[in-house]
């Protein structure tokens, strides 16, 4: 019996039936390069166009992460976090308080960026009541947002596209603003609709005014909702977003789980915009996709607030928390981006939008967008996932569509030849599949 055929049926994949379509075998990885099966036994050597879910930016088996991960391994892989500490912990909190801004000051390592979210909106919760507003429990959301698929994490993401109605009795309810209005990369800025933009605002200011009381936070992907739909909106919304948190009290949250260490053109998305929030997630290609790892950085003042009240915790403590393994090639990864990672962005981002264009002529595409190294093809219909996966298989590209997009995050590795590619295979895909 094959791999695949021992999978089908006991192992659960994402999103996915037990009784959904076969999953491809991965056979070998090396570069930007994934070696696959199908349960027929066809070989595909193929370019991954998705950075296995945005983390993999330096490729498979590179030799400075797999050096860095072998020698933790040779002297410690794990050990508890609670009462201990160790030197890749302190190295990887030094160095990510080093490359956000300057308020931020304090680092809380978990498990993944669901777990990171969770974390950060009882870090508020926890500051709300530390400075006097115990009333302030709930959170304020954007339509489309993405945030991860634990319980909190469900419950600030957007409430009729996500999984909200799957699990009605668990998720709490949140207040949600209407979905930015979107932008679009004119010559290294983000352009919209300002007027759309002061209507938006003003819909805002009135939300926050009628939630004043109870709102603990404002969380949002910055400038890029990702799984929410690959969406770009407006960073002057992110700096009304900061003015009225400054105003109120109210926290700002910035999930940079998909968006930072480079991927939108900005080492962090909120450069965008030129702001700073008081709470930052991080992860996916934080540990260069080797192993899962994230941060929740947050300023002096929610620090010193919490740390003054009642048991002076945040109270969360994941099991493997900064675990050795995870920071130590973090920090290999941290170290190849460097200054390179801007160069590496803009080759992607001028690629995808050359070898993507082609599929505006396409009569299912409706639009084709591109950020930094993010590449999307929106489609009038949904992607019939199974079709488009194997087509472009057949052109040498791995990609994972949802809903009605067929999206690349390349490697930050990938060459010129890899990104012509990755976009003739797209194009080609969808003429075959959608026409």
């Amino acid at each position: 019996m094959s791999l695949i055929e021992r999978d089908r049926g006991l192992v659960w994949h994402p999103y996915a039936s037990l009784a959904g379509p076969a999953p491809y075998a991965v056979r070998g990885a090396s570069g930007v390069t994934l070696s696959l099966e199908s349960i027929e036994g066809d070989r595909f050597e193929v370019v991954d166009a998705m950075s296995s879910w945005w983390s993999t930016i330096h490729g498979y088996r590179h030799p400075h992460l797999d050096q860095a991960i072998n020698a933790q391994v040779s002297d410690f892989s794990h050990v508890m976090f609670g009462g201990l500490t160790h030197e890749p912990a302190v190295r990887l909190a030094e160095e990510l308080v080093r490359l956000t801004p300057e308020p931020l000051r304090h680092v809380f390592f978990a498990d993944s960026g669901s777990v990171s979210v969770e974390v950060a909106l009882k870090l508020a919760v926890q500051f709300q009541n530390a400075v006097g507003h115990p009333g302030r429990h709930r959170f304020l959301a954007l339509r489309g947002g993405y945030h991860g698929d634990t319980i909190a994490a469900m419950s600030v993401c957007d409430p009729v596209d996500g999984m909200h109605a799957a699990f009605p009795a668990l998720i709490p309810s949140q207040v949600f603003l209407p979905r930015p209005p979107a932008a679009v990369l004119v010559e290294e800025t983000l352009v919209c609709d300002e007027a759309a933009v002061d209507v938006w605002i003003a819909t805002m200011e009135r939300t926050v005014e009628r939630h004043l009381d109870e709102l603990a936070a404002i969380i949002v992907e910055p400038v890029l909702q990702g799984a929410g739909g690959m969406y770009v909106y407006s960073p002057r919304c992110l700096r009304e977003l900061r003015r009225i948190a400054d105003h109120t009290g109210i926290l700002l949250i910035f999930d940079e789980i998909a968006t930072g260490f480079g991927r939108t053109g900005k080492f962090f998305a909120a450069e965008w915009a030129g702001v700073v929030p008081d709470v930052m997630c991080v992860g996916k290609a934080l540990t260069g996709g080797y192993v899962s790892l994230a941060a929740v950085l947050c300023t002096a003042e929610i620090g010193s607030a919490i740390t003054g009240h009642l048991s002076g915790a945040l109270l969360h403590g994941p099991t493997f928390m900064a675990n050795p393994l995870a920071c130590a090639v973090a920090l290999a990864s941290l170290d190849l981006l460097g200054d390179r990672w801007r160069a590496q962005v803009t080759v992607i981002e001028h690629a995808l939008a050359t070898s993507l264009t082609p599929a505006t002529e396409l009569e299912s595409v409706c639009e084709v967008r591109v950020l930094g190294g993010v590449g999307v093809v929106e489609l009038d219909r949904p992607v019939d996932v199974a079709a488009v996966t194997r087509a472009a298989l057949e052109h040498g590209v791995w990609v994972r569509p949802f809903r009605n997009l067929v999206y690349t995050m390349p490697p930050y590795i990938s060459t010129a030849h890899d990104l012509e590619v990755i976009g003739a295979g797209i194009v080609a895909a969808l003429a075959q599949v959608h026409g």
